[in-house]
C-alpha cells in the first residue's frame, strides 16, 4: 500500500511516453517520469502521473 503522494513504481512498467511510446524513467527527487526519446518530463502530482504532452517539462 503506497502512501498518499508516493508514486507506485509498479505503475511505471505499464506507462510509456504518449509522444514516442518509449520507456519512461522515474526521477524520485523531482517526482517526474522522464522520456529521454521525447526529451520531456511528465509531472507526478499526488502520486498520479500527468501524461499530457502539454503538461510536460521540456528537457534541455
Amino acid at each position: 500500500m503506497s502512501h498518499e503522494g508516493e508514486f507506485d513504481r509498479k505503475m511505471l512498467e505499464a506507462l510509456v511516453c504518449p509522444k514516442t511510446h518509449s520507456v519512461l524513467s522515474y526521477d524520485a527527487e523531482k517526482q517526474e517520469l522522464v522520456s529521454k526519446a521525447a526529451r520531456l518530463a511528465f509531472p507526478i502530482r499526488n502520486g498520479i502521473p500527468v501524461m499530457l504532452v502539454d503538461e510536460a517539462r521540456k528537457l534541455d
